[in-house]
């Protein structure tokens, strides 16, 4: 007998792509990202610049100079997740903080080492290297465990190479949105677009496809209440491995009615906090 796969859930290989913020001073923004995370400019402009390793984009800068602040109630960003490959990555990456900037935090999750810090616009970054996958502790119902515990900063240090740049392999791994309701967000991430809830905490959760810790993390411990606007993120990608499962997606989009664009395959929705995400297949 032949298993049918499970069209309600996205597939192993679905991933984040890049990440969109609209920024008031892009130059400024420009010059921290490519100084202090290590990313290249590809493309630059007046309005707008692009960032990443080698030739594959991670980060969009959106120059608008006349964007208010993001308001206090306001959902959006808590954090863009640059993941980078080895250790020795992390050690540089500790290095160009250090040297260009201020750290403002450092974890153990159990899944993976993780340095904090927030750009000079107020968006959250973290830069972190999993340990390999199968270190990872599981619950008894085969989620995966997180924690949050102290990481020894000095063996991070000894680690680095001296490498002023981001490897080729960097890559978002994650992205950790504010949110106005859990219930909403998984509503939407979880029961529509597929993605499964991997763990839990007080005011939080991390939802991911294939088994992953976390793709996309969600939080309500700032009391968000209104739409994103302003100031923050723009938009996100999620990628997905093939054009069956853009299908299938697309499907429970329609079943839940839920508003869709299409710009060159992509399709474009908003969540419940009018977050924008885009879907697409590479």
């Amino acid at each position: 007998m032949t298993t049918q796969p499970n069209t309600d859930t996205l597939p192993q290989g679905t991933h984040i792509g890049r990440t969109a913020l609209r920024v008031n001073d892009l130059e400024e923004l420009t010059g921290f990202y490519r100084d202090v995370v290590g990313l290249s400019v590809l493309e630059e402009s007046d309005i707008r610049s692009v960032l990443g390793v080698s030739d594959t984009p991670l980060l969009v800068l959106e120059g608008d100079a006349d964007a208010p602040t993001r308001h206090r109630s306001g959902a959006g960003l808590y954090h863009t997740a640059f993941r980078v490959p080895s250790r020795e990555a992390l050690g540089d990456a500790l290095a160009r903080i250090r040297a260009h900037w201020q750290l403002g935090g450092a974890s153990d999750h159990w899944v993976s080492e993780a340095l904090y810090l927030t750009d000079p616009e107020g968006n959250g970054i973290e830069i972190y290297r999993d340990f390999p996958r199968n270190d990872w502790s599981h619950s008894d119902d085969g989620r995966v465990r997180i924690s949050t515990e102290p990481l020894d900063l000095d063996s991070i240090e000894a680690a680095a190479t001296g490498d002023a740049q981001a490897p080729p392999k960097m890559d978002i791994g994650h992205i950790h949105l504010e949110v106005s309701s859990l219930d909403a967000f998984k509503d939407f991430y979880v029961d529509t677009l597929g993605f499964e809830v991997q763990t839990a905490v007080p005011a939080a959760a991390f939802v991911s496809a294939g088994g992953y810790h976390h793709h996309i993390g969600a939080n309500t411990w700032h009391h968000r209440t209104s739409p994103v606007s302003g100031r923050g993120l723009s938009w996100f990608e999620v990628i997905v491995p093939d054009q069956g499962a853009l299908s299938a997606v697309q499907s429970r989009l329609e079943r839940r009615e839920i508003p869709v664009t299409e710009t060159d395959g992509d399709l474009v929705i908003h969540d419940p906090d009018e977050i924008e995400v885009r879907i697409q297949v590479k």
